[in-house]
Parts: structure tokens; C-alpha cells; sequence
């Protein structure tokens, strides 16, 4: 009987969730969600210098933010708990003395200075610069008196003497040769066990089937494995997904732009939007589409359509995706979201929810990210509209822009309310009356009104502004 999928995701609380991670766990969650499996989230903090409860606050909230919710773990609680390494100590512990009991792991007392003069004359045969096996068979007396020095030992993992070989959902068939690698260290001189020995203990104990993580760490695979070998238990499966590079081809980093999910956020984009795109840095449905809901992400994932290609992180492409996710939304919903964006302006928003809904569907079109709004919708909220670059002075100043500055101002004698319907009207009578018409008759309204060639609908600006204030700026512009 095949077993329940049970994968988890296993951040460090050491700073912000970032692009790399966020995608890890968005992949781990989906393919949970269509397994009809359990996610796990465990906190991996046994960095006790850098991990924070700060940090794994902000790791929670993020993986919320993006939608993504945990059946086991931090704050939802478990069958196999504790989730976070800090509180496993004495399970790490008991299993460590089993090992050196049996024989399978052992006390090193070599200093760093003579490892890395042992290292160094490896390199110089040509040998593999493995651990030399120095403190492998010490005796009980030797280990006394070197503890009586004051020296305070490791726990070395003895590393078996054949190759280690793994089926890969996504790499396929990956060996190890034997002699690779030497016995390593599983739990430091201050008692805290090292990632690649807590891991194999934590994954054994929470039930994981599959481990789906980063191929980064396939390096590791080889070291956790001989873990599962030593202890006598049984391994899961593996999934190591190609690496995100930036446009360069060089590991995505802070300098091609690719920030925490939280900066994300603040820069006004979707959660929707950033799972989308990063699910399909690695995968791809079979349609070809790109925009994809949540549950279609779920029903249609697939590790055979997974690339084993490392994936280029395209910013321009996401702003693209989020800005079609924008498009989308209602646009009650819309304005729920841009308010803040507003607020941090410091704009004065109309207490009218009606106008300040109209004010946002007329800049819609137009946002790529939320905070697009700010800038789109600058004239409506402006204390000053000056012109955005001087060039523009020169089109206000010419004879036919002064000739449709003063039928405004005349047209707009003729109505008492300024609707977007009396501003196209009135637009028509213009080019009639003056014979200036197209481009030449709404650009110097546009650059009058608002100081810019480009921006939202002039009958919307026009009715948002209502006539009081069309005319007082285009009489700003007109040449007595």
C-alpha cells in the first residue's frame, strides 16, 4: 500500500523569506495539495547565533501572505512535534549515542588548524581532500586524556565505504562514487547537531515521503543518506529542483533585483500573481498557459514536467503576470488594496467610495504593481500640476494649442456640470470652431489639464476635476 505524501518545508529563522525559499515551499504546497498529502512547515533553528524569533515570525506571515497554509507545524501544532529543531535537542541526543554505542559514529579532537593542514597535503597527492580518519579508533584512555587537555571533541559519522545511489523525480538516477567523501561531522563541540544529521532524524520522525527542496542540496544527499544507512532507517523520495539564476546566468542574488517576499508585497505586488509566476520557473503546464489559478496549479502539477534546466528569474515578466492578475480583480477589491499605497502618499482620498472606485478603474489599465497607483493617479490628488518637462511649454505657446485653450474656457460657459460626456462634446464643438482636430486638438488639453502627455482618460479627468477646476488650469496655460 503506497504511503500518504507527507512533504515539508523547512526554513532557517535567520531573515526574511526569499525568492529562492519562496518558491521551494510554493512547490512543496502544491504538490501536497494534489497528492491529497500533508505539508509540514519546521522551523530548522539550531543556528542559535542567527535565527530569531523576529525571523520566523516574518517566515510565517510571509507564507500566509502568499496563500500558503501548513497541516503540521509552528502555530497549528502536530502528531509529530515539536516542529522546530531547538526543542528536539534530547531526541538528537539519544540517537547520537546509539550511534557511538554501536560503533557508527565516533569523538574528534582535531583542531581546525591540523585539519586543514591534513586537507591541504590531500590536494598536493591528489587525493580527496577528505577527513584522514586521524581520532577514528582512539581508546577510551586516549579520549581521557585528551578531554583532560581541555579539548572538546566533535562527533564524527563513520562514512561507509561504497557509492550511494538515488532516484531523482526530477534529475533521474544520481551516484555518489564511493570514497567521495569522508566521515563528517554530525554534531558540533557545543552539542548542536549539524543540518545534514537533524534533517535525516527530523524527516524520519515527522513521516516525510518526499523531499522536495532546492538542487543545491544534492550535494548533501550522499551525507544524509549514509544518516538513513547508520541509523537503520527507511529513506523518501527525492526532488531537487533546478536553481533560479538571474538574467546573467550567475545564482539569483540582491543584485539582480531579487529581494525578500515581504519587499514584494510592499512594492504592491499579488500573492497570486508571485505564486504563479514562480511555480512555473521550474514547471509548466501542459496547455502552455501561463496564467493559471491556484487550483489549477494544484490539479494540473507534475514532476515529470519539471525541467531539470536551472531557471531564469525574469522581473520584467512578473511585473507583467501581476499586472494581468490586476486587471482582473474587482474593482471594489482593487481600491481596498491601493488605499494604503495612497495613504503612504500622503494623498487626501474623497470620503465619495463611489469617486475614489472611479478614480481607480480609470487607472487600471495601466498598473503593472499597486504602487503604480501613486504615480498614475497624481493629477487627481496634486496640490500643483506643473508640466513634466519643459519641452511641453513650447506646445502650450503654439497658435493652434491657444486657439483650443480659449473655446474651452468659452465651451465650458455653455454646461453647468462637467461629466465625461459634456467633455467629449465640448471636445467636438472645439475642433469644429477652431479646425484643429486629432492628436494636435486633445494633446495640449491633456498637457493644460495635467502637466503630462500621457495618463489617464481626459473625460474622466475632466469630470474628477469638474469644471471649476478645468477651467481655472487651462486658463494657467492661455497667452494674453
Amino acid at each position: 500500500m503506497t504511503k500518504p505524501v507527507r512533504v515539508r518545508f523547512a526554513p532557517s529563522p535567520t531573515g526574511n523569506l526569499h525568492i529562492g525559499n519562496a518558491r521551494t515551499a510554493i512547490l512543496n504546497w502544491i504538490f501536497a495539495r494534489h497528492a491529497k498529502g500533508t505539508s509540514v512547515l519546521r522551523i530548522e533553528d539550531t543556528d542559535l547565533e542567527r535565527s530569531t524569533k523576529e525571523s520566523e515570525q516574518s517566515i510565517l506571515q510571509d507564507l500566509r501572505w502568499l496563500g500558503l497554509d501548513w497541516d503540521e507545524g509552528p502555530e497549528v501544532g502536530g502528531d509529530f512535534g515539536p516542529y522546530r529543531q531547538s526543542e528536539r535537542l534530547e531526541r538528537y541526543l539519544y540517537l547520537t549515542n546509539k550511534l557511538l554505542t554501536e560503533g557508527k559514529a565516533f569523538h574528534c579532537y582535531c583542531e581546525p588548524d591540523e585539519l586543514e593542514k591534513a586537507r591541504q597535503e590531500a590536494i598536493k597527492s591528489g587525493k580527496q581532500p577528505v577527513y584522514n580518519g586521524r581520532c577514528r579508533n582512539l581508546t577510551a584512555e586516549q579520549r581521557r586524556e585528551l578531554e583532560q587537555q581541555g579539548k572538546k571533541p566533535v562527533i564524527r559519522l563513520r562514512f561507509p565505504d561504497h557509492a550511494f545511489t538515488f532516484q531523482d523525480l526530477v534529475k533521474g538516477e544520481v551516484t555518489f562514487p564511493a570514497g567521495d567523501l569522508g566521515d563528517f561531522v554530525i554534531v558540533r563541540a557545543d552539542g548542536i547537531p549539524t543540518y545534514n544529521y537533524a534533517v535525516v532524524i527530523d524527516d524520519v520522525d515527522m513521516q516525510i515521503t518526499h523531499v522536495v527542496r532546492g538542487d543545491d542540496h544534492v550535494a548533501n544527499t550522499p551525507k544524509q543518506l549514509a544518516v538513513y544507512e547508520a541509523l537503520g532507517f527507511e529513506k523518501p523520495v527525492f526532488a531537487h529542483i533546478p536553481m533560479i539564476l538571474g538574467e546573467d546566468k550567475t545564482r539569483l542574488s540582491k543584485r539582480h533585483g531579487a529581494t525578500s517576499v515581504d519587499q514584494y508585497a510592499q512594492d504592491g505586488f499579488l500573492p497570486q500573481a508571485l505564486v504563479n509566476y514562480l511555480s512555473l520557473l521550474s514547471w509548466s503546464s501542459e496547455t502552455g498557459d501561463e496564467i493559471l489559478s491556484l487550483q489549477r496549479l494544484i490539479e494540473e502539477f507534475d514532476f515529470g514536467r519539471v525541467s531539470r534546466s536551472p531557471a531564469v528569474f525574469d522581473p520584467v515578466k512578473l511585473r507583467w503576470m501581476n499586472g494581468m492578475y490586476i486587471r482582473s480583480i474587482d474593482i471594489s477589491r482593487l481600491t481596498d488594496l491601493c488605499v494604503p499605497f495612497l495613504h503612504k502618499a500622503d494623498y487626501v482620498l474623497p470620503e465619495n467610495r463611489e469617486l475614489l472606485e472611479k478614480i481607480v478603474a480609470g487607472v487600471q489599465e495601466k498598473m503593472e504593481v499597486l504602487q503604480d497607483v501613486v504615480a498614475a493617479t497624481r493629477v487627481f490628488f496634486a496640490d500643483e500640476l506643473e508640466l513634466e518637462n519643459e519641452e511641453l511649454s513650447a506646445v502650450l505657446k503654439k497658435e493652434s494649442t491657444q486657439k483650443v485653450l480659449w473655446s474651452f474656457v468659452r465651451q465650458c460657459q455653455t454646461f453647468q456640470l462637467m461629466t465625461g460626456d459634456n467633455f467629449r462634446k465640448t471636445v467636438k464643438v472645439i475642433g469644429k470652431e477652431t479646425g484643429v482636430i486629432g492628436r494636435d486638438l486633445w494633446m495640449p488639453l491633456r498637457i493644460a489639464l495635467t502637466g503630462q502627455e500621457h495618463g489617464p482618460d481626459l473625460p474622466l479627468i475632466a469630470e474628477i476635476f469638474g469644471k471649476e477646476k478645468c477651467v481655472a488650469q487651462i486658463k494657467k496655460w492661455i497667452i494674453e
